[in-house]
């Protein structure tokens, strides 16, 4: 283990190259303009390609090391409209009562190109949210219940998604990031946290935040 921090903290001070998006170790951080900015389409003539498929797979992997239920292309560089979206078998991780409460449900692995979204049901729900662009903190954000996604998949195929609830959410919060658009415009402004306030508390402030997975 010590070995390993030698390492990694001589490869930065004397090795190091600044970086060129897609970011393959990191999610980029609030503040970056990458994050504010609208994404661009994605041309028909590029869906197929090896250049797009090794952004996706970088999606897809930063996504599982980094346990995330979301990611999309803005959130590692790239100013493109993609995102993926995955949410577990929630009776794994969450109550009864939560996954009833939220209305939560698995969703396989879903790569989603040039998305577009109606909302299908104008009513709000406000639940809890947190973001890898905004880490360590969380915030109440009001969200639509049932929304419409259509887009395209990677291999340019053309699908639509009917999501209701946790995973409307879910869709939302990524269509945003696409958007220049990041929970923080969204959320009930008195309800934005530090998640690990307990824990800097119980040990007197000597706590580390990482931005590398």
């Amino acid at each position: 283990m010590a070995f390993r921090f030698i390492k990694r903290t001589y490869n930065r001070m004397f090795l190091a190259k600044d970086p060129k998006p897609p970011y393959t170790s990191h999610v980029v951080q609030i503040g970056d303009p990458v994050l504010r900015s609208k994404a661009f389409s994605v041309p028909s003539e590029k869906i197929r390609t090896k250049e797009l498929h090794n952004l996706i797979y970088i999606l897809k992997t930063l996504m599982k090391k980094s346990n995330l239920i979301g990611l999309a292309a803005p959130q590692v560089g790239v100013p493109l409209q993609i995102f993926i979206i995955h949410f577990p078998h929630p009776s794994h991780y969450f109550s009864k009562e939560e996954i009833t409460l939220k209305g939560m449900e698995h969703v396989e692995n879903q790569v989603w190109i040039n998305p577009e979204l109606k909302v299908l049901d104008h009513e709000k729900v406000t639940f809890n949210e947190s973001c890898a662009s905004f880490k360590g903190y969380s915030a109440d954000v009001p969200r639509y219940k049932r929304v419409l996604l259509t887009g395209i998949d990677e291999n340019g195929e053309k699908k639509t998604l009917d999501a209701k609830e946790w995973t409307a959410r879910i869709v939302q919060h990524e269509m945003d990031h696409l958007n220049g658009v990041m929970y923080s415009d969204r959320m009930v402004l008195d309800s934005l946290c530090c998640t690990g306030w307990h824990t800097i508390n119980k040990y007197q402030g000597f706590v580390e935040l990482r931005y590398e997975n």
